[in-house]
């Protein structure tokens, strides 16, 4: 984890009661806050109760980072991922 806190408590699975824009916008933090991964071309949007990244990856094993530095965000099993390794 990057010191972005899972949001946990607030009843609704994944985002667990924030709305919409701050999750995406959390998601969206940690992925540009990490130092190993390049986030440029991901988008982040918010469907129900999952997030889901598409765009373009650079480097094998990103598609994975993506998934598990947005899961430190909104939860394992709440990120769909629809990424493409260029």
């Amino acid at each position: 984890m990057l010191g972005f806190p899972a949001f946990t408590g607030h009843g609704e699975p994944g985002r667990q009661g924030h709305s919409e824009a701050a999750t995406r916008a959390s998601v969206e933090s940690a992925l540009h806050a990490a130092a190993d991964f390049e986030a440029g071309e991901i988008t982040v949007s918010v469907s129900g109760s999952y997030v889901i990244l598409e765009g373009f990856v650079r480097r094998r094993g990103d598609v994975e980072r993506a998934v598990e530095i947005a899961e430190g965000v909104v939860g394992r099993c709440y990120v769909r991922a629809r990424l493409l390794r260029r």
